[in-house]
C-alpha cells in the first residue's frame, strides 16, 4: 500500500522537498528513508563520510536515478517518485501515478547541477562551452547556429538579434566567475581550479531555480578554496538561487552554508545550522569514531 503525503498549509517558501526518499540497487540501499526540506534562497549543505549516499541523492533529484520509494517535489510543481495520494488541508487529491523524468526535463523546469567528475565539452573552447549550455532557452538549436551562413539572411533576420543576447549572456557568465581571460582556451587545457569555474557557469547559463554543486572545491587549494566561498554566495545573490551542495572540504561548508544535513551510510543522522553540527556528538563519531577509554572499551 502506497503512503500518503501529507502537504499542510504548503510553505511558498521551500523550493525542494524530500519525502521518505529511498534507493535502492538490488539487496543495497543506498539512500534509506530520507526526508529534508531546502528553503528559497538557501545554501544548505549535503555532507557524510564517503559512500553516505550523498552523490546518489543528487541523482535522484536531477533524474539520473528513479527512486524505488518517496518522493521529491520541487517548487511546489515538480514531482518525481512513486504514486502516492496527495493530502492538502484534509482533502485528499487524486492519486499521483508513478512517474520518472528524464534530466533533461528536470533541467528545462530549473534544476541545474555540477558534477564530482568534471564533464565539459573538453574540445572545445571555453567561451564555446557556455555558450552552448545557454542556447538551452533558445528557440532554435546549436546546430542551427552553426549553420546559420548557409540558412541565409531569413535565418539572420530571424535569430541574429536573440543569437548576440546569448554571446553577451556568455560573456556575462565568464566574467563573473573570473575566467573571461581563457575564453579561447581548449576547456581541457585549462587549470583544475578554472574547469570547476567553468562547470559552474554552464550551469548558471540555463537560468536554474536550483543549483546542484557536487563538491565544487575538489582539486582546489586553500586559497581557491576561500575565493569559492566568496563566489557562492555571489551567484546565490546575484542570480536569486537556491544552492545543495555536497563537499568535504568543513571549511567551506561551515561558512557558506546556512543549514546542514548529515547522511551516513545512507541514512539520515542529523540536520541543524553548522554550529549545532559541530557540536552534535553523532556527528562527531561518524567522522571521527569513538574515543576508547584506557581498557579499550569504546
Amino acid at each position: 500500500m502506497s503512503k500518503d503525503i501529507i502537504i499542510k498549509h504548503h510553505d511558498p517558501d521551500v523550493m525542494l522537498s524530500l519525502w521518505h526518499v529511498t534507493k535502492r540497487f538490488g539487496g543495497l540501499t543506498a539512500v534509506g528513508d530520507v526526508s529534508f526540506r531546502i528553503k528559497k534562497g538557501e545554501i544548505y549543505a549535503l555532507i557524510g563520510p564517503n559512500g553516505a549516499g550523498k552523490t546518489t541523492i543528487f541523482n535522484l533529484i536531477t533524474g539520473v536515478y528513479a527512486l524505488s520509494e518517496g518522493r521529491i517535489i520541487f517548487n511546489d510543481g515538480v514531482v518525481l517518485g512513486q504514486g502516492e495520494h496527495i493530502i492538502k488541508d484534509d482533502v485528499r487529491e487524486t492519486e499521483v501515478r508513478p512517474e520518472h523524468k528524464k534530466p533533461y526535463d528536470i533541467m528545462s523546469r530549473g534544476i541545474a547541477r555540477t558534477f564530482q567528475n568534471i564533464r565539459l565539452f573538453k574540445s572545445e573552447t571555453v567561451f564555446n562551452n557556455v555558450l552552448t549550455a545557454c542556447h538551452s532557452g533558445a528557440d532554435y538549436n546549436i546546430f542551427q547556429t552553426l549553420w546559420r551562413f548557409k540558412a541565409g539572411p531569413k535565418w539572420l533576420s530571424k535569430y541574429a538579434h536573440q543569437e548576440e543576447a546569448l554571446r553577451q549572456k556568455t560573456e556575462e557568465l565568464l566574467k563573473i566567475m573570473g575566467i573571461w581571460e581563457y575564453r579561447d582556451m581548449i576547456a581541457v587545457n585549462l587549470p583544475y581550479g578554472q574547469q570547476r569555474k567553468l562547470e559552474i557557469a554552464r550551469a548558471l547559463a540555463t537560468d536554474p531555480k536550483l543549483l546542484l554543486l557536487d563538491e565544487p572545491a575538489a582539486g582546489m587549494n586553500p586559497e581557491e578554496t576561500m575565493a569559492l566561498m566568496s563566489l557562492i554566495r555571489e551567484i546565490r545573490d546575484r542570480f536569486d538561487l537556491t544552492v545543495l551542495i555536497i563537499e568535504h572540504h568543513m571549511d567551506l561548508v561551515m561558512n557558506v552554508s546556512d543549514r546542514i544535513f548529515v547522511l551516513n551510510f545512507g541514512k539520515p543522522l542529523a540536520e541543524g545550522t553548522p554550529e549545532e553540527i559541530q557540536k552534535n556528538p553523532e556527528v562527531i563519531e561518524a567522522y571521527l569514531g569513538k574515543e576508547e577509554d584506557a581498557d579499550g572499551h569504546a
